[in-house]
């Protein structure tokens, strides 16, 4: 049985997500898993737990990790996977979004993406054409699909005064498929005031 199958069977049958599984150098074998997220519902939808509104988010712990690492050293080494060390962790500040879902979960966040290929001919604008990564606040498209959004102009510095006259440098709006990303993930910036519930993990 294939790595990947192995961790996913052994993650989703304990009640977890797969987020991503990542091999270093050393035999070290890093795992990353969630909480599954169920999106929140909003009151005019109906069904039991409606009027509760969002359930609030769960974060995992090292309990959680520890668990999930118990019962992966077994099923490797039946499996006879080789690997010299076993990490399991929450997502960080910078966890990688992989499936749709992870995209709704985090629609309004500052993201990092990297193209597989340079925009080329559908560079429009002052975007380059040889541009394969940008950061930006994550957006459905008009169209359903899902579009990055930024601004050129770098954010000011602190205790810097910005001029209410001063003219916004304009918006830029990129949109993109899943299948056309080499990677995605959420910016890893730091907020002494927290990311936020919604998109906020404590490290294990």
């Amino acid at each position: 049985m294939a790595l990947q199958e192995i961790v996913e069977q052994t993650v989703s049958g304990l009640g977890y997500d797969l987020v991503e599984i990542e091999r270093s150098a050393g035999g070290l074998l890093r795992i990353t898993i969630d909480h599954p997220w169920t999106p929140p519902v909003s009151p005019g939808d109906g069904g039991a737990g409606a009027a509760a509104g969002p359930l609030p988010e769960q974060f995992v712990t090292v309990e959680d990790c520890e668990k999930v690492t118990r019962q992966l050293q077994f099923a490797l080494e039946v499996d006879g996977v080789e690997y010299k060390r076993l990490e399991v962790s929450s997502p960080g500040i910078d966890r990688p979004l992989r499936h749709e879902q992870d995209f709704v979960r985090f629609a309004g966040e500052v993201i990092d993406l990297t193209l597989k290929a340079p925009l080329g001919a559908a560079a429009e604008g002052q975007v380059n054409a040889n541009r394969k990564k940008f950061r930006g606040t994550l957006e459905r498209a008009d169209s359903g699909g899902w579009q990055i959004v930024w601004s050129e102009e770098p954010p000011p510095k602190p205790g810097q005064r910005v001029s209410k006259k001063r003219v916004p440098a304009p918006l830029q709006a990129l949109g993109f498929t899943l299948d056309e990303l080499k990677d995605a993930r959420l910016a890893p910036l730091v907020d002494f005031k927290g990311r936020g519930a919604k998109a906020g993990q404590a490290g294990a």
